[in-house]
């Protein structure tokens, strides 16, 4: 493998990271500086193990390629540029005016503020939601639905707004949506502290929700936003053009693997 190589996959991720990021025109002058800081900063795991090229090796075992690293190179760079990012709009005025629109991802738009948001609730079911048996569902669904095989059958399943959603769900309050990835969002979450995580579903991006947060829905027809409900820790990722939604489960690490066994 050529060292370029796991930097051309962190480049193609953040340029994609970046088309989803809503920031403030012009940004605050320190804004480069503040990025190369968090870039340049030493961590643990890479002292003393990868030489530099310009002053020849150094003493101690070398892995500078090794997966583990990658994926620590590339942790480092997306959450500095997602923080870099949150603390721009969060600080600037023109930035408070935009914190409602930072980031659209797997059909699902994440409006981040610098406080938690106010909690819903009430209880309100997506539009025109309604049972369905594996008859129903090939009757009324045009993508292919998916079910985790980590979880089993689901106890029940809906189908919502005409075929757009797909909704299973288990005992303890676990729930998968799953609906198609087109153009423009279906859902709406408003989040505050803790800042959501950028992570993985296989060789999928994702984005890990771990607090309580108001979840909405989105009519593409008008544009009106429709409150839910309060929502538990969620895993959002987007997986051959279809948009997924794993809500109930408290553990990142739970989340992602149950993700990683939809079949």
């Amino acid at each position: 493998m050529s060292s370029r190589e796991p930097f051309d996959d962190l480049e193609a991720e953040l340029l994609a990271l970046g088309d989803l990021l809503d920031v403030p025109v012009p940004p605050p002058a320190d804004v480069a500086a503040a990025v190369r800081a968090r870039l340049e900063a030493p961590d643990e795991a890479s002292r003393g193990e990868v030489p530099d090229p310009a002053h020849g090796p150094v003493s101690g075992p070398v892995r500078p390629h090794s997966p583990v690293r990658r994926r620590r190179a590339r942790w480092k760079v997306v959450t500095a540029v997602v923080l870099v990012v949150i603390a721009i709009t969060a600080a600037t005025p023109q930035g408070r005016a935009a914190v409602v629109r930072i980031l659209r991802f797997a059909g699902i738009e994440l409006r981040i503020g610098d406080t938690p948001p106010k909690a819903v609730t009430s209880v309100t079911p997506l539009p025109y939601e309604h049972p369905v048996d594996r008859d129903g569902l090939k009757a009324e669904v045009k993508f292919q639905v998916r079910t985790p095989k980590a979880l089993g059958e689901p106890e029940r399943t809906t189908v919502s707004d005409r075929g757009r959603v797909v909704s299973m769900f288990w005992p303890g309050g676990v729930r998968l949506d799953q609906f198609d990835g087109g153009l423009d969002p279906v859902l709406f979450k408003k989040l505050g502290p803790p800042w959501p995580d950028y992570t993985k579903v296989g060789p999928y991006q994702a984005w890990w929700v771990p607090g309580a947060h108001p979840l909405g829905y989105l009519s593409r027809l008008d544009g009106t936003e429709i409150p839910l409900r309060q929502a538990g820790p969620t895993l959002i990722w987007q997986q051959d053009a279809l948009n997924y939604r794993l809500e109930g489960i408290k553990a990142e690490e739970e989340a992602v693997r149950v993700a990683t066994s939809l079949g």
